[in-house]
């Protein structure tokens, strides 16, 4: 399951949180090299956005409150679809209007 989860951290000044941040950095790498996390982007300014691919909610669940625990912030959770999953529905709708 995909989803795009963007991140909006509590107004910390960033010197004050430097530490935290870099267990972020060190906490999500294996998850990059898992592909838990397919990708993750910095935000200007502040936060994160990362793409997760993981197999239910509650892995998701429990990744999110990993990372709260290490930067406190509200999550913005998209659920998304894998584009050729997107162009199968497409095709099948596209059918039953067909028929």
């Amino acid at each position: 399951m995909l989803f795009l989860v963007i991140s909006d951290p509590r107004p910390e000044p960033p010197s004050a949180i430097a530490h935290q941040r870099q267990a972020y950095w060190r906490w999500i790498e294996p998850l990059r090299q898992d592909g838990t996390v397919r990708s993750v982007h910095a935000r200007v300014g502040r936060g994160a956005a990362v793409l997760f691919d993981v197999p239910d909610n509650e892995t998701l669940h429990r990744l999110l409150n990993e990372w709260a625990d290490l930067i406190p912030a509200h999550f913005q959770v998209v659920p998304l679809i894998d584009p050729d999953a997107a162009q199968r529905q497409l095709q099948r709708q596209r059918e039953a209007a067909d028929r």
